[in-house]
């Protein structure tokens, strides 16, 4: 087991959940490869987009539905600094996972996170568990917990 799925494992242990992350037969790197691979609606797929603050140098993440996309001003206002391109550098120096395998918990550094309210909309998403073959089902008010996330409109 990577040391990234450790991390999502133990993640979701700590927190008393009895999840185990699957390991699908293909690629998991697309929203739409998950939501396929899991049999799923793409808006289950729980998308973990990170950008850089252009003033904190911070990882920020944007816990998003599959289908939709994050809208760069609208990320910028709720994260309350300028929002730039994070390079898979940064990523992996602040989250411990790298792209195509970001999940929205276990990361090295926490990052500040935003939730987009349409997950909320399902009984079960899904999200990367670290590795871009693995994901995990739970409820979306118990990610949104796990992940400290903010509520927030971000997307176009």
């Amino acid at each position: 087991m990577s040391k990234s799925l450790k991390r999502v494992v133990r993640a979701l242990t700590d927190a008393g959940l009895d999840i185990t992350p699957m390991e699908m037969p293909g690629s998991t790197r697309t929203a739409q490869d998950a939501a396929d691979a899991a049999g799923c609606h793409i808006d289950q797929i729980a998308k973990s987009i990170i950008f850089q603050g252009e003033t904190s140098g911070r990882a920020i993440l944007f816990i998003t539905a599959g289908g939709n996309q994050v809208d760069s001003a609208k990320a910028s206002a709720a994260a309350g600094e300028p929002l730039g391109k994070a390079d898979a550098a940064l990523i992996r120096a602040q989250t411990g996972f790298a792209i195509g395998g970001v999940a929205p918990i276990g990361h090295l550094t926490s990052p500040t996170a935003f939730w987009d309210p349409c997950l909320s909309d399902f009984d079960t998403i899904f999200a990367a568990a670290g590795t871009p073959r693995h994901i995990f089902p739970i409820a979306p008010d118990i990610l949104l917990g796990l992940s400290d996330a903010t509520i927030a409109k971000f997307t176009a």
